[in-house]
């Protein structure tokens, strides 16, 4: 068993000139180090011991498989997918374009796992449809332990995601505000400077539909987009319907495909729970990694500990609410959009995350792990509250002893 005090070690360096420092991060990319005078990029390492590390990676991979598994599991299934939340607008697109080959249903995800002080990793949630912080995690982090003399397992992420869009090759790439929305923006002009591709990037509120046919504020025909666009928003959206039916006639591949809001639902978590319970689809090796990583989560509240409620779509800790042992409501997210308003809400048993003492206080740590091209190759530090929403900071994530662990 690891010690508490030996999964992270905090490295503070607050103490150095903060603008410089700033600055050039601001130069490499990540222009949102400050954000409105606050200061998001906690300015600091938190290092993994290097065996914590090589199990992260390992469980990342086996729970792709395992999710990837159960989502060919649901397809084509009209009463799981309403049990997921998927909203109905989705499901012909769903049905009709084709499934992609086993373990690319999403080519560009994160997941967001609990990390204990004493080195249990239990899985939160994943993001397959929209992920951000690439930036931080593929530009800053590696800067900031270079800096400190850290090694960090995270140059991998410009290989993997130039791989993954040069088999995609997206011509447009998208978010809602693009050129005032700093983190957005800055998130797809990285990804199409990565690609190595001739990527346009552009506004999604500027994008209009004729007959199925998407074209950008220029009147120029996209074909292949990437969006950091949540689909789920189809279903609330004005010409939500429109977009739906251009990916459905196949006049617009979009990125990451249509298959990845199945993965997305935290839903999904509570289908794999349910059939694990019931020695369903997986097998002995599944089952175990599935025991040992993943909480249970249900679609109601039945449990007699602390437990967390959350939306089978919620981002940014919007809708999620942590209960104590006896039911009552202990702590809820006030910051991000509550989708729990539009869609289903899943029950999950509540999971430690390690406390790391920052400048700012004692605050938790939640460890991304991204999965670019099916690979597990990056990782991304978030600190804040127990809820990790808009109001938590980032902090590098270095490994120790690198040189021992292949990354």
């Amino acid at each position: 068993m690891i010690r508490a005090e030996q999964a992270f070690e905090y490295i503070d360096q607050s103490g150095l000139e903060r603008a410089p420092r700033v600055e050039k991060l601001h130069e490499l990319g990540f222009t949102w180090a400050d954000l409105e005078e606050e200061e998001y990029w906690l300015d600091a390492v938190a290092v993994m011991r290097g065996e914590t590390y090589q199990e992260l990676k390992e469980a990342a991979a086996a729970l792709w498989a395992i999710l990837d598994k159960a989502v060919r599991y649901v397809h084509l299934r009209h009463d799981l997918y309403d049990l997921l939340g998927i909203p109905p607008v989705l499901w012909q697109m769903l049905d009709d374009c084709p499934m992609p080959e086993p373990g690319l249903i999403s080519r560009y995800a994160r997941f967001d796992f609990a990390v204990a002080g004493d080195g249990t990793i239990k899985l939160l949630e994943l993001n397959a449809d929209t992920p951000t912080g690439y930036v931080e995690a593929s530009i800053a982090t590696p800067w900031i332990c270079a800096e400190a003399g850290i090694g960090s397992p995270n140059a991998a992420m410009k290989q993997q995601l130039a791989a993954a869009w040069s088999v995609e090759r997206p011509d447009t790439a998208a978010c809602v505000d693009y050129g005032s929305h700093e983190e957005d923006s800055g998130t797809i002009e990285a990804l199409a400077a990565h690609s190595g591709l001739d990527i346009r990037c552009v506004d999604c509120l500027d994008l209009w539909i004729d007959e199925g046919v998407v074209k950008d504020g220029e009147n120029r025909i996209i074909e292949r987009m990437f969006a950091l666009y949540p689909k789920e928003w189809m279903a609330v959206d004005e010409g939500g319907d429109a977009l739906a039916y251009a990916i459905e006639s196949g006049k617009l591949q979009l990125f990451n495909g249509p298959h990845s809001i199945i993965l997305q639902s935290k839903g999904l978590m509570a289908a794999v729970w349910g059939m694990y319970e019931l020695g369903l689809l997986f097998t002995e090796p599944e089952r175990e990694a599935i025991s040992r990583y993943i909480l249970p989560t249900y679609n109601k509240a039945v449990f007699s500990e602390s437990f967390v409620s959350k939306s089978v779509f919620g981002r940014e800790g919007g809708s999620v609410r942590i209960f104590d042992d006896s039911g009552a409501l202990e702590i809820e997210d006030e910051e991000g959009y509550d989708s729990s308003q539009l869609f289903p809400v899943v029950y999950q048993k509540r999971a430690e995350m390690a406390r790391i003492m920052t400048a700012e206080g004692e605050l938790h740590l939640l460890t991304g792990m991204f999965v670019i091209n099916g690979t597990p190759c990056g990782l991304l530090g978030r600190a804040g509250g127990p809820i990790t929403g808009n109001a938590s900071h980032f902090i590098a994530l270095g490994v120790r002893g690198l040189e021992d662990v292949q990354g």
